[in-house]
């Protein structure tokens, strides 16, 4: 596999503090479907076709992360629902915050 083969060409430009909705291809059994994961990022790492992020979201109290690597066949679509306004590359606080404390305000 060469370079080409594996870097998607649609790829919107994120960061952290901005919302968006992840689009993964689940297998089950014999069957694939796509299952949505929205939330935050927290975390942007790495460079070239190592590159990851991390998505931190709260269902029902419990907080989830979840790490995507940027270029995995599996990442069907990115779509960025608001900006945030950081001051941070990495937003580990976010952990211990819950409700309006843990809000990010919006990019302008």
């Amino acid at each position: 596999m060469n370079k080409k083969e594996t870097e998607k060409k649609e790829i919107p430009v994120f960061n952290s503090g901005d919302t968006i909705q992840v689009f993964v291809q689940i297998q089950e059994g014999g069957k694939t479907r796509v299952q949505r994961f929205q939330g935050t990022v927290i975390k942007k790492r790495g460079a070239g076709i190592s590159q990851t992020f991390t998505v931190r979201k709260v269902t029902q109290g419990i907080g989830i992360e979840r790490i995507f690597p940027l270029f995995s066949p599996n990442i069907e679509d990115i779509k960025i629902i608001r900006r945030g306004k950081t001051r941070r590359a990495k937003l580990y606080y976010l952990r211990e915050r819950k409700g309006k404390k843990a809000k990010i305000k919006e990019a302008s």
